[in-house]
């Protein structure tokens, strides 16, 4: 077998295979393309989606046709019957075992039955994947792909939320990840990556908007503003909520705080 052929085959099998429709891997490191505007019965544009921040790793991601997805799902949902929830298991902050039934699509970001989680499905006018990466678990010791990466296409736009990240990506995992125009990223420094491996994280990934999550108070919050201050612009809203469009996507890497904890 040609050693090309052969490095192909193993990158594949090493993670969840991802299917080369998506536009965040198809066209990253391009600025995203618009997307025609279509009806909604919502008040987002076919270019828009809107983020709003629950708390914590909490967040809502709407789409223009009105699909509503919770990250890091622990039974708080902002008071909404969410279409899907993705969770991840490092906390029961961050996961819950009693979801609610009426929730149609519930991603785990592990595999209860062992192995890497794999998730590539489209639910509404929005594609979820996931890329794993591993949890510390005590004693230099590793819980090998108990975490995900969960990946939001739509409206023209790549977000990401990282999860309770604990290690820096490496080559492959970029290469899965592909383009990300918006990224939640814990920054509390301790439970997760500490706040200057996680300015790296961000250097690598070069998302135009990065929105900080998993900051527990505003002492924290401050010091990752500190740390990350000379490689983004700092936005403070007073809102829990925003709106997104590809095209409004800001020329200068962006830090977006909410406020909440």
């Amino acid at each position: 077998m040609r050693p090309v052929l052969f490095a192909l085959l193993v990158l594949l099998i090493a993670k969840p295979a991802i299917a080369l429709q998506s536009d965040c891997l198809a066209i990253a490191g391009r600025t995203p393309e618009l997307m025609p505007a279509s009806y909604s019965e919502n008040d987002l544009t076919g270019e828009q989606v809107r983020i709003t921040f629950v708390g914590h790793a909490t967040f809502i991601i709407e789409s223009p046709e009105g699909t509503r997805i919770v990250t890091d799902y622990a039974g708080q949902s902002g008071g909404i019957l969410p279409d899907a929830v993705t969770m991840n298991q490092a906390h029961s902050t961050h996961y819950t075992d009693t979801p609610d039934p009426a929730i149609k699509h519930v991603l785990r970001g592990w595999n209860p039955e062992g192995g890497a989680a794999a998730h590539d499905v489209e639910i509404g006018d929005i594609r979820v994947r996931n890329v794993t990466t591993d949890l510390r678990a005590g004693l230099d010791g590793r819980i090998k792909d108990g975490n995900s990466i969960f990946i939001f296409e739509t409206a023209g736009l790549c977000i990401g939320h990282l999860g309770h990240l604990h290690h820096l990506l490496g080559d492959e995992d970029l290469g899965l990840i592909g383009r990300l125009d918006i990224v939640m990223v814990p920054v509390d420094g301790g439970y997760t990556l500490g706040q200057e491996a996680m300015l790296e994280v961000l250097q690598t990934i070069k998302p135009r908007v990065v929105i900080p999550m998993h900051f527990f108070g505003p002492s924290t919050l401050n010091r990752f503003i500190s740390t990350v201050r000379q490689d983004f612009e700092l936005e403070t809203l007073t809102a829990t909520t925003t709106v997104f469009s590809a095209a409004s996507l800001p020329d200068t890497p962006k830090l977006i705080v909410f406020p909440g904890r």
